[in-house]
């Protein structure tokens, strides 16, 4: 039984641009379906970034559950994932970074434009550490994604247990948190649901902007909520 029919695009859809030449140039190149799903996939997420430099990581495309469905009809999805970033890699559509961080580098894409290129040749001419370089901060839009689409989109692949303690934190901290607290773990490269989860509970126990426990400046809340909460513990009476 196949997956059931698309039932259309909402009328507030937002949109992702693509440069002209793919249509013109790439489009009539890519014979592989695979290379052609991993191509616009990474337009669409890089899009979703903030900051001048973008680019995905190995680790974030192969995390990303719905890159991963997409390749679900394939023996190993994250080895297809694999051999499309190949194929791209190969035609000219994605530039790719190798990090040395011991023993497991990071492989770094951009798309391959002017901009990229000029970085990339820094790069290899010594004039930028490829160390130094920061992981774009998650595009938070204007529909305000829910704590299930921010891990999806900048940690990977959900869990039962870890879905149980995203919908436990949604009820106990204010959605204005959850994404800072998500923001800062991404660009600290802590991309971990346990570390946001310490920024959350460091907020509720020690206050955040106003200095008071489990305070919030825009919103007013029941001072009791983090104490009758999962993680009451942690605030002091």
């Amino acid at each position: 039984m196949g997956s059931p029919a698309f039932q259309g695009f909402p009328a507030k859809s937002s949109f992702t641009p693509l440069p002209n030449p793919f249509f013109s140039e790439l489009v009539p190149q890519i014979d592989s379906l695979g290379e052609m799903k991993l191509v616009l996939h990474i337009f669409w997420k890089l899009y979703r970034k903030r900051g001048k430099l973008k680019f995905v990581t190995l680790a974030e495309l192969l995390g990303d559950r719905a890159l991963v469905e997409g390749f679900g009809e394939a023996d190993s999805p994250a080895e297809a994932i694999k051999s499309a970033i190949e194929s791209a890699v190969n035609r000219g559509v994605l530039l790719r970074v190798a990090l040395d961080k011991g023993e497991k580098p990071e492989e770094l894409y951009f798309v391959n434009n002017e901009a990229n290129r000029a970085v990339i040749g820094d790069i290899q001419k010594g004039r930028l550490s490829v160390g130094r370089l920061s992981h774009p901060e998650p595009y938070v839009s204007e529909e305000k994604p829910n704590i299930f689409a921010l891990y999806e989109e900048n940690i990977g692949l959900l869990t039962p247990m870890i879905s149980e303690e995203l919908k436990e934190a949604e009820k106990d901290y204010p959605s204005e948190w959850i994404e800072d607290a998500f923001r800062e773990a991404v660009s600290l490269n802590r991309r971990s649901w346990r570390y946001i989860a310490r920024i959350l509970e460091r907020w509720a126990s020690e206050g955040r902007d106003s200095g008071k426990a489990g305070g919030h400046p825009k919103k007013k809340r029941d001072p009791e909520r983090y104490v009758r909460g999962k993680y009451g513990h942690l605030v002091e009476r």
